[in-house]
């Protein structure tokens, strides 16, 4: 099943400011929470597709992401929970937005979740690595493993009920006003509003049970990636502390130069060289592409600057709008050193009215040219 619009889930505009963003998400939280919806069964899933918009648009990286490349931008497929953030639960949510209910650890404000939820879900840090792909890798989607050093729960590791907030992660103050008493309350500065407490943990984690290990992650890249796009695989960063929820894994796509092949969007652009008798006279030549060798017929009289196509040879579009163009570039080369027989040879043939320049309507210049390749 496909994913909705992202716009569309929030009910704004692709114009809409960052507060109109935020205000249209608080609306719908607010109207779909589970706790309010107990007999609706769908209306979690609709909170949660609300949440993940929200992720996406009130992020400045992510929205120009989406709105370029659109869901593959910034979702889809990979090893260990898949980019983007079709994976979240609703603790993921609480402790990722609790601003936006008004509760300081995540509770919301009118009904449910204010006491079991106050105790603040710490979120482990980004990791980011860089993957140097080959335009094949590009043109048919990829499969990488890679090796990081990330901070992972240690083995071990046991945690108490804080003793300052009883568990609850936030502390409740009281002070007397002119107004009268006033009630407000905070993050508990002893466990940080987790609400517990290391209790033990084994030599080398630090002081939040956490220890770095090795670990080998799978990634499959989406065919029709471009170079400094950035892939996030959910779930795959750094542990949160004390049982909380792991950062994410940020792959930075490099794309490295093909020896002979240019890429121009979704299109794959590549300069062929004939002989001026080969070009003269036709020929079957074979050209290098992304999916191995391919024979091509040159016709007999091709102009230099002449562009071949082969339709549907390029790069898919990762949006899934079909698939780019190879272009074959024509040129004639011109020796630079004649021998003295080849001299002779040309000189009989310069008089020739067949080898005197004669363009017609057909034979289009080089401006007709990029008009067309542009069109």
């Amino acid at each position: 099943m496909s994913k909705r619009d992202y716009y569309e889930v929030l009910g704004v505009s692709k114009s809409a400011s960052e507060a109109e963003i935020k205000k249209a998400y608080r609306k719908m939280a607010i109207k779909f929470h589970p706790d309010k919806n107990p007999d609706d069964p769908s209306a979690e899933d609709k909170f949660k597709e609300a949440a993940e918009a929200y992720e996406i648009l009130s992020s400045a990286e992510k929205k120009q992401r989406y709105d370029q490349f659109g869901h593959q931008g910034v979702g889809g497929a990979a090893g260990g929970g898949g980019f983007g953030s079709g994976g979240m639960n609703m603790d993921d949510i609480f402790s990722q937005f609790g601003d936006i209910f008004g509760g300081g650890g995540g509770g919301f404000g009118g009904f449910g979740g204010g006491g079991g939820r106050g105790r603040r879900v710490r979120r482990g840090s980004n990791l980011r690595v860089r993957v140097k792909l080959s335009l094949e890798d590009i043109a048919e989607g990829v499969e990488k493993k890679i090796k990081v050093t990330k901070l992972v729960n240690a083995e071990g590791v046991t945690t108490k009920t804080c003793s300052q907030c009883n568990g609850s992660g936030q502390v409740t103050r009281i002070a007397n006003t002119i107004l009268g008493q006033m009630q407000t309350s905070s993050p508990c500065n002893v466990c940080g509003g987790d609400g517990k407490m290391i209790d033990q943990k084994p030599d080398g984690a630090n002081a939040d049970g956490l220890i770095k290990k090795e670990e080998v992650i799978t990634i499959d890249i989406p065919a029709g990636v471009e170079d400094g796009m950035q892939l996030s695989v959910t779930g795959k960063g750094n542990a949160g502390p004390k049982d909380g929820i792991a950062g994410d894994l940020i792959v930075l796509i490099e794309e490295l130069s093909h020896e002979t092949i240019k890429r121009d969007g979704t299109n794959l652009l590549y300069d062929l060289y004939l002989n001026f008798v080969d070009a003269a006279m036709g020929t079957s030549i074979e050209i290098p592409t992304i999916s191995g060798k391919v024979k091509i017929k040159i016709e007999a009289g091709t102009q230099s600057g002449k562009v071949l196509r082969l339709k549907g040879k390029g790069i898919p579009n990762i949006q899934g709008y079909g698939k780019g163009d190879f272009l074959i570039y024509v040129n004639i080369w011109t020796p630079q050193q004649l021998s003295k027989e080849e001299k002779d040879t040309l000189e009989k043939l310069k008089g020739s009215e067949n080898f005197k320049p004669n363009p017609t309507h057909k034979d289009k210049g080089f401006f007709d040219r990029m008009k067309d390749y542009f069109n």
